[in-house]
């Protein structure tokens, strides 16, 4: 079975650091986008950072490029998301996804930024 397990996250002061994983497994196609989406409280889930397999074409989004960072570890079959300068609106639940013929969902990670 298809089953993404996250790890890392949690509280850090404004301008620190910290790194999400996300392990995948039981995933039967080679083809597919991996990435992350966060939601913060009374906010709309936003599409954080995404990395495609098949051309290793790579998305950030504009609040985040130039601070996070997406890379794989194809032969962990784990992604990472390495949060550096963080900010008090990074602040959110962040969930990691692979999108293949659907779309699965880790379980979710809390990353909270304090001033």
């Amino acid at each position: 079975d298809e089953q993404l397990v996250q790890s890392g996250g949690g509280s850090v002061q404004v301008g620190g650091s910290l790194r999400l994983s996300c392990a995948f497994s039981g995933f039967r196609y080679n083809d597919y986008t991996i990435g992350w989406f966060r939601q913060a409280p009374g906010k709309e889930r936003e599409g954080v950072s995404m990395i495609s397999s098949g051309d290793g074409n790579i998305y950030l989004s504009d609040s985040v490029k130039g601070r996070f960072t997406i890379s794989s570890d194809n032969a962990k079959k784990t992604v990472y998301l390495q949060m550096n300068s963080l900010k008090p609106e990074d602040t959110a639940v962040y969930h990691c996804y692979v999108k293949t013929a659907g779309v699965y969902w880790g379980q979710g990670t809390q990353v909270t930024v304090s001033s």
